[in-house]
């Protein structure tokens, strides 16, 4: 015989625990499945020989205010960090590490001196992009891809060098597949009401008052602290893992299958897997809806995490690391991270971390790779580039399969077709970075949204 609930949310990363949060604290009761055996997503903080390492994300956009709010919420407030300066991010080429300017947005200079201080880009690259400011806009009302936007605003060199590596690698991603208008709409806005993005860029740095200690945080014992302190909130009896939903029939009350033969009846159902369970998970509910959700792709990813002592380093590493654009040969980093200089009190003294990124579209079996390989390949591409001299002390390696969503061109109109469907099925809500947005920001924002939708839906509901 079955269990009932008010509500079961499908998922335990960062968007479920949101959702699960949110219904808590309005005093709503829920029940949370998560098929592995802990809870946090790609949120994955370990504590080894003195390190404190995350496996997936490090830290917290501040100009999406709603992972920030939510640390004060839970106490961790003083806990919050900033990296340290210079914030300075670089891009590889031939060989080099060359700085972006620190008046530029996502590798675009808001100032005309800023192209002086951007010796990654060739004097007629420069003259290239700086023709942004007076090439006319064009009206768009569809959808074009990162790569296309930056081709026609910027050049192409642009595209190589600055949209592919930099706005394209944060979502180990194809430039010439992902959104503009889905990712980066700022920069759309930008040229739709200035006719010049770096003119838009540029008045809106000026209206808005930059942050102190620049646009990200993270916490002392890594963001792993945010979902322990999330988890430390709610019933342990709320909080189910190792339990896999199979699918889910029915229509509110909903009927929750469980790989183990449980059956939970709930009113509202919050999907915060990604798209493509989501699809298998709905499918006898609307054929249509779970269709849709099947057509967003999403690619893998490893984090491979390196420590050497800090003598054995020929490098300053003066900022937070680089990026590899896909046309460079001879480094299969994506991107790597320079840990140590971020966050220094993450490691023991006289030591180092780093961290290195690869897969996305440039490397799709990465995935398949053993820890030894993955670890030899990262190392072999930061010796070169940071003249190091001896072998890592600690490595680890953090395995992503299919957790990078792809919002490419057409997303935003998959995501209207889905609440269309979802308008007929009253109790279903569908959130998480599959859909509505990728960083931990956006995931808090959304599941804290579909929890006080499905709290507000059950007043009056016994």
């Amino acid at each position: 015989m079955g269990k009932n609930a008010l509500v079961a949310i499908i998922g335990g990363g960062i968007t479920g625990l949101s959702a699960a949060y949110e219904l808590h604290r309005r005093g709503t009761p829920f029940v949370l499945f998560e098929r592995a055996n802990r809870l946090g997503g790609v949120i994955h903080t370990k504590f080894t020989e003195g390190f404190t390492i995350d496996g997936g994300p490090d830290s917290l956009l501040t100009q999406k205010p709603a992972a920030v709010e939510l640390c004060s919420e839970l106490g961790l407030q003083d806990r919050l960090i900033s990296t340290l300066p210079p914030r300075t991010a670089y891009i590889y080429r031939a060989g080099q590490l060359y700085p972006l300017p620190r008046a530029s947005v996502l590798g675009i200079p808001t100032h005309l001196r800023s192209f002086g201080a951007m010796p990654v880009l060739s004097p007629s690259g420069k003259i290239r992009m700086a023709m942004d400011l007076i090439k006319p806009r064009v009206s768009r009302d569809r959808d074009e891809s990162i790569g296309s936007f930056f081709r026609r605003r910027f050049g192409q060199e642009s595209v190589a060098y600055i949209a592919e590596p930099l706005l394209a690698g944060i979502h180990a991603g194809d430039v010439n597949r992902l959104s503009m208008r889905a990712i980066f709409p700022t920069l759309v806005d930008a040229e739709r009401n200035y006719g010049s993005v770096i003119k838009g860029l540029y008045f809106r740095q000026r209206s808005n008052q930059p942050s102190k200690g620049g646009l990200f945080r993270s916490l002392v014992g890594g963001i792993g602290e945010l979902t322990s302190a999330i988890v430390e909130t709610l019933p342990t009896s709320t909080l189910q893992t190792n339990a896999e939903v199979t699918k889910i029939t029915g229509g509110s009350p909903f009927r929750v299958h469980v790989a183990s033969g449980e059956t939970i009846s709930a009113n509202q159902v919050i999907l915060t897997t990604p798209a493509y369970l989501t699809e298998q998970l709905i499918s006898t509910i609307d054929p249509t809806l779970s269709n849709i959700c099947g057509t967003i792709p999403y690619t893998s990813t490893a984090t491979v995490v390196l420590s050497y002592p800090k003598t054995s380093v020929n490098h300053p590493l003066d900022g937070t690391g680089f990026v590899v654009p896909r046309v460079e040969t001879g480094m299969s980093l994506m991107a790597a991270s320079w840990v140590s200089s971020k966050w220094p009190h993450r490691v023991p003294a006289g030591q180092i971390l780093l961290r290195g990124f690869l897969g996305g579209p440039r490397q799709p079996d990465v995935i398949h790779r053993n820890d030894q390989e993955l670890v030899s390949t990262a190392h072999r591409d930061l010796s070169q580039l940071l003249g190091i001299s001896s072998q890592p002390v600690v490595t680890r390696v953090f395995r992503w399969s299919r957790l990078n969503p792809q919002h490419e061109v057409g997303h935003l109109e998959k995501i209207n077709a889905i609440d269309a469907r979802l308008q007929n099925i009253p109790g279903l809500h569908i959130v998480g970075a599959g859909f509505r947005g990728v960083g931990i920001p956006d995931c808090v924002s959304h599941g804290r949204s579909a929890g006080s939708s499905a709290a507000e839906l059950l007043k009056g509901v016994a």
